[in-house]
C-alpha cells in the first residue's frame, strides 16, 4: 500500500512541472487525482503557457501507476469554473482527501513602484486569491464528507523573505503564510491540517526565462541559462544550484499522507536553505 493509498487529490496547475510532479507522486503513492490547470496564456505573464497537451501528458504519466484522473481545464481566478471542476471530480472519483493549492505565476521583475496596475493584479488574483477559491471550492466539500483531510498551499521562499524586484509575487506568497495559518485553525475542528511548502530555484517555465536571465546578467546583450547557473548557486546553502520539482512533491507528499497526521500550520521549506540566507 501507497501512503496516500485510497485517496482522492486534487492539484492545481497540474499541466507540467511541479503541479505535474506532484500529481504524479501522489498517484506513484495510492491517489487518484483532478489535475486542473488554464491551459492558456495569462496576461502579464513573460513565459510560455501550459497546453492541454501537457495537461493529458500529466493523464498519461498519473495513469501509468494504475491510478485514476480527471482533468478540467480551468482558471483559479474564477470561482464558477473551479467549484464546477471539484464536483466533476468528486462526483468521477466518489471523494477528496487531498487539496494542492499549487498554481501560480511570476510576472515582471521590476521594482515595486514600478509594476503596472495589471502586473499586480494578476499575480495577486492567481497567486492569492486563486488559492482562497481553492479553499473555498473544496473545504466545505471536506467538511460534507467527513473524514478529515490535508490542504497545502505553495508558497515560495518568497513567502519567508524578501526578494528584490518581486513585490506582488512576494506579497501575494506571504499572504498565503498568513491565510494557511488561519485556515488551520478554522478547519482544525474538523481534521483538516493545512499546510504551507515553500519551494526555492525550481528549474521550471516560471523561472528559466529571458527576463530572470537579464535581471541576473544585465551586461550581457542575450542572457542564457549558462550564464546564469552560477548566480543561482549562490541562492542556496546546499552545493545544487536547483532544487528539482521532485523535491517540492515529496514536500507535499508527506503533508498530504499520514506521516505529517499531527502537523498543521507549518511552513515546510524545499529550498536548499534559500529562505534563511
Amino acid at each position: 500500500m501507497g501512503l496516500v493509498d485510497g485517496k482522492v487529490a486534487l492539484v492545481t496547475g497540474a499541466a507540467r512541472g511541479q503541479g505535474r510532479a506532484e500529481a504524479v507522486r501522489l498517484a506513484e503513492e495510492g491517489a487518484d487525482i483532478i489535475a486542473v490547470d488554464i491551459c492558456e496564456p495569462v496576461e502579464t505573464i513573460p513565459y510560455e503557457a501550459a497546453t492541454l497537451d501537457d495537461l493529458e501528458e500529466t493523464a498519461a504519466l498519473v495513469r501509468k501507476y494504475g491510478r485514476r484522473i480527471v482533468t478540467v481545464k480551468a482558471d483559479v481566478r474564477d470561482f464558477a469554473a473551479l467549484r464546477a471542476a471539484v464536483d466533476q471530480g468528486t462526483a468521477e472519483l466518489g471523494r477528496l482527501d487531498i487539496v494542492v493549492a499549487n498554481a501560480g505565476v511570476m510576472g515582471s521583475l521590476v521594482k515595486a513602484w514600478e509594476l503596472t496596475e495589471e502586473d499586480w493584479q494578476t499575480t495577486i488574483d492567481v497567486n492569492l486569491t486563486g488559492v482562497w477559491h481553492t479553499i473555498k471550492a473544496t473545504v466545505p466539500y471536506l467538511i460534507r464528507q467527513g473524514t478529515g483531510g490535508s490542504v497545502i498551499l505553495t508558497s515560495s521562499m518568497a513567502g519567508l523573505k524578501g526578494v528584490s524586484n518581486t513585490a506582488n509575487y512576494t506579497a501575494a506568497k506571504h499572504g498565503l503564510v498568513g491565510l494557511s495559518r488561519t485556515l488551520a485553525k478554522d478547519a482544525g475542528e474538523y481534521n483538516i491540517r493545512v499546510n504551507t511548502v515553500h519551494p526555492g530555484s525550481i528549474p521550471t517555465k516560471l523561472l528559466l526565462h529571458d527576463m530572470v536571465y537579464k535581471l541576473f546578467r544585465p551586461e550581457l546583450e542575450a542572457p542564457g541559462l549558462d550564464d546564469c547557473v552560477d548566480i543561482f548557486g549562490t541562492l542556496s546553502m546546499l552545493p545544487d544550484a536547483f532544487q528539482q520539482p521532485e523535491d517540492v512533491a515529496n514536500a507535499v507528499l508527506f503533508l498530504a499522507s499520514d506521516l505529517s497526521r499531527m502537523t498543521t500550520g507549518t511552513t515546510l521549506t524545499v529550498d536548499g536553505g534559500a529562505s534563511f540566507m
